[in-house]
């Protein structure tokens, strides 16, 4: 595998020094899985695309374990992603875009209008969007609790795949990025963001993740395609044991953990020196942290870039759900984007 010497860039916000240096340790760890196309063709089509018919998905609830919820994709005739809470009749529907997102503290909040029009840990259903090139789409849900799945976001691909995407006769719009943008955080985390060359439509990820774990160092390289987004689908979120133990036990006391429905079927435990039932061997390592973390987080955020879709290069070092999305913010505040 052909290593890359990543260019830094303009710093956008974050220590050129601290980048730079963590950036270095980036190019230290070696590719664990490598997804690159053959061919040079953009995976998906010109036109914009919708589905075909309503496909609903269920499961228990992410947050309220006690209740099943639903989310159904419909076709829709607006650009764009649309979340429309069905028990909130008077309320308009929420465009899945950046200006709409309410926190990112520690999962993606999207809201509009009233407070209690709101979706929660959104990032594991719009990452679709960039993923399976889907533009334009409706989700119906009665909750804000979306459903969880033990085998991650591949149900939601299959029900996308029995609607079926199909195209609109409009055409498709991609932004990238001006310029080389570097965006660094405060715990040795970074991203870089690398425009499109040449008219390129394609999108490619190079993510890393390192802990003091069992998971340690792990990286993936890979162009978005359907088929590498659908592999890396039934990649799970991951908890530390303490976390697990804390939220089955003393986090019965809270309104925010006592009824998450997460368990050791749906989410990767891991400690120091153990995983509870790892996905996606490779090279001795379970690469099913990187894997959640290069599409299911870091793909939800760029999904955000509103009707259009993001076009370039994204290389990510132990970032997370807030880096993402300031960084995704900024390239508004700061006039860093342009149209393919």
């Amino acid at each position: 595998m052909e290593e890359i010497k990543y260019p830094l860039g303009r710093v956008v916000f974050g220590s050129r020094e601290a980048i730079a240096a963590a950036l270095e340790r980036f190019h230290a760890i070696g590719i664990d899985e490598e997804r690159l196309a053959e061919d040079g063709a953009a995976p998906y089509s010109a036109k914009r695309t919708t589905i075909a018919g309503e496909a609903p998905v269920a499961g228990v609830g992410t947050f309220e374990g006690s209740a099943k919820q639903t989310v159904t994709f419909a076709p829709s005739a607006r650009p764009g992603w649309w979340i429309r809470r069905l028990d909130q009749p008077e309320q308009l529907d929420t465009l899945v875009d950046i200006s709409n997102l309410w926190t990112s503290a520690q999962n993606l909040v999207l809201r509009s209008g009233s407070p209690h029009n709101y979706l929660r840990m959104v990032e594991h259903i719009i990452a679709l969007k960039l993923g399976l090139g889907l533009d334009d789409v409706l989700l119906k849900v009665k909750s804000g609790d979306p459903p969880l799945f033990d085998q991650s976001s591949l149900p939601l691909v299959k029900a996308i795949e029995h609607g079926k995407i199909v195209e609109t006769g409009r055409d498709a719009t991609w932004v990238t990025v001006k310029e080389p943008l570097a965006f660094g955080g405060t715990r040795g985390d970074f991203l870089l963001v690398l425009p499109a060359e040449n008219g390129d439509r394609r999108l490619r990820i190079d993510c890393a993740i390192s802990w003091s774990t069992v998971i340690g160092d792990q990286r993936v390289r890979f162009d978005v395609t359907p088929e590498t987004f659908r592999y890396a689908a039934l990649a799970r979120t991951n908890a530390t044991y303490r976390q697990y133990i804390l939220a089955k036990t003393v986090g019965k006391l809270f309104a925010a953990t006592r009824n998450w429905g997460y368990n050791e079927r749906n989410i990767l435990i891991h400690g120091r020196k153990f995983y509870t039932k790892p996905r996606f061997p490779m090279g001795g390592k379970f690469l099913e942290p990187v894997w959640h973390r290069a599409t299911l987080d870091l793909m939800a955020a760029f999904s955000l870039t509103g009707i259009h879709r993001f076009a370039g290069t994204i290389v990510s070092f132990r970032a997370g759900h807030t880096l993402d999305c300031d960084a995704v913010r900024a390239f508004y505040r700061n006039d860093l984007i342009c149209s393919l």
